[in-house]
C-alpha cells in the first residue's frame, strides 16, 4: 500500500471547450460554436450555465481536496477568450469562495488572437487573471491560412500588444516545421515574437495527431533534416535573446516567469480538472487517483448536478515510476531524486536499474542527488522515457 507523508502542490485546470473554428491539427476537446448576432462571443445564457456547472463541479470534488490550497489556475480550451470578462469574474469569485487560493497565485487564461478585445483583456485583469497565453502559432498570413487559423498577422500583433500593455506577463505559443516552412520563415516568426516582448514563449514542432483533419489528410511538412535545422535556429535565437529553455518546448525570460502551472505538471504535482473533458490527478494519503469529466459539453452540463466524473481509477504502484519520469524528464534541469519518493511513495531502488540503463546509453547524467537528461536525451526524449515504461 502507498503511504504519502506529504501531499504535492495542487493546481486547478478549467476547461472551456468552445471555439469559433476547429483547427485541422487540434486534438484537444474543442467544439465549434454557431455564429450569432453577438459576434464571436458565446451566448450569455450558455456562459452563465457553464460557469454554474463549473462551480458545482468544484463543489462536488471538495471532499477530495479538503483543506488544500490552490497554487495556480489555468483556463484552457477551446478558446477561453470567448467568455466575457463578467463570466470570468464570476467564475474566479466563485472559486475563491469555495477553496483557499494562495496569495500571488498564477492565474492564466488562454486567448485566441482572433477573439480578442482590449476591453475584454482589461476585464480579465480586473477579475484576477495575471497571465495570458496567446495561441499565435505563426505571424505569417500564408502559414496561418494553412493551419486553418481564424486570425492573421495583424490581429496576432495587436493581441500581443494588448496583453503586454494590460497584463504584462504573457506567453506566445508558436509552432514550427509548418507546411512548406523554410528556416528563414521560422526565424522571422521568432524574431517577430521577440519584438513583442513576451515574458514566456512556447515553441513546438507541428505534429500530426490522430483524430485530426491533418492526420487524415496530411499536409507536406519539412523532412526530418529540415525540421531539425528549423528547431536549431528557433532555439538558438531564443537563447541568444536571453530566454531560458527550462522544458522541451518552454522558454522563459527568467525563472520568475516560468509557467508555474505547467511546471507543477512536469514535477508530478496534483491538479484538479473541472469542465467538459478535463483530466485530474489527485494524491490521497494512500493512493493516487485520476479522473476524467464527461467530454461533450451537453453531457457534462447534464451530469454535473450529480457527478461530472465519467471515469475514475487509482493509479497502480507499478505505473507511478513511468508516469513520474514521463513528466520530469521533460525538464532540462531534471529532478531531485528525493522528489521521486515524495511524489510516488516508492523507494528509489525501484528506479535504479532503469536509471543505470539510461545513463549507459548517454541519455541522462546523475549524481547522488540529481538526475537530468543530456542533450542526447532531450533530442531522443521518447526513447529515454520508454526505458521507464
Amino acid at each position: 500500500m502507498l503511504k504519502f507523508s506529504a501531499l504535492p502542490p495542487l493546481a486547478l485546470y478549467i476547461h472551456l471547450p468552445w471555439c469559433i473554428k476547429k483547427c485541422p491539427y487540434c486534438d484537444f476537446n474543442s467544439h465549434e460554436i454557431r455564429q450569432n448576432a453577438v459576434g464571436h462571443g458565446l451566448p450569455d445564457a450558455t456562459q452563465q450555465a457553464y460557469v454554474d456547472a463549473l462551480l458545482k463541479d468544484l463543489e462536488n470534488t471538495l471532499p477530495l481536496i479538503w483543506g488544500r490550497a490552490i497554487h495556480s489556475i489555468f483556463m484552457g480550451g477551446g478558446t477561453p477568450s470567448l467568455f466575457s470578462g463578467q463570466a470570468i469574474d464570476r467564475l474566479l469569485a466563485g472559486i475563491r469562495a469555495r477553496v483557499r487560493l494562495n496569495a500571488g497565485a498564477e492565474i492564466t487564461l488562454e486567448a485566441n488572437p482572433g477573439a480578442v478585445e482590449a476591453k475584454r483583456f482589461e476585464a480579465y485583469a480586473r477579475a484576477g487573471v495575471n497571465r495570458i497565453s496567446l495561441g499565435v502559432q505563426s505571424f505569417s498570413d500564408e502559414k496561418l491560412k494553412a493551419l486553418g487559423r481564424i486570425h492573421g498577422r495583424r490581429e496576432a500583433i495587436e493581441a500581443a500588444q494588448i496583453a503586454h500593455e494590460i497584463v504584462g506577463n504573457f506567453n506566445i505559443d508558436l509552432m514550427y516545421a509548418l507546411p512548406g516552412q523554410t528556416v528563414a520563415q521560422a526565424s522571422a516568426d521568432i524574431t517577430q515574437a521577440l519584438a513583442l516582448q513576451p515574458t514566456h514563449l512556447s515553441a513546438y514542432q507541428l505534429t500530426l495527431e490522430p483524430n485530426t483533419l491533418f492526420h487524415r489528410y496530411p499536409p507536406q511538412l519539412p523532412n526530418d533534416d529540415l525540421a531539425l535545422d528549423i528547431e536549431q535556429v528557433v532555439h538558438e535565437t531564443l537563447l541568444k535573446a536571453g530566454f531560458i529553455q527550462y522544458e522541451v518546448s518552454a522558454f522563459s525570460k527568467g525563472e520568475q516567469y516560468y509557467c508555474r502551472h505547467n511546471l507543477n505538471y512536469w514535477q508530478f504535482g496534483d491538479y484538479l480538472g473541472i469542465g467538459a473533458g478535463a483530466h485530474g490527478k489527485i494524491t490521497l494519503h494512500d493512493s493516487v487517483i485520476r479522473q476524467v469529466r464527461f467530454k461533450q459539453p451537453t453531457s457534462y452540463l447534464q451530469a454535473v448536478a450529480k457527478n461530472a466524473v465519467q471515469e475514475e481509477h487509482k493509479v497502480v504502484a507499478e505505473q507511478l515510476p513511468f508516469e513520474f519520469m514521463l513528466n520530469t524528464l521533460r525538464l532540462n534541469q531534471g529532478f531531485d531524486l528525493r522528489l521521486f519518493t515524495e511524489r510516488t511513495s516508492l523507494p528509489l531502488t525501484s528506479l535504479l536499474l532503469k536509471l543505470e540503463r539510461a545513463e549507459q546509453r548517454g541519455l541522462i547524467e546523475r549524481d547522488h542527488r540529481w538526475v537530468r537528461p543530456t542533450a542526447l536525451g532531450r533530442r531522443f526524449l521518447n526513447d529515454l522515457q520508454q526505458i521507464f515504461l
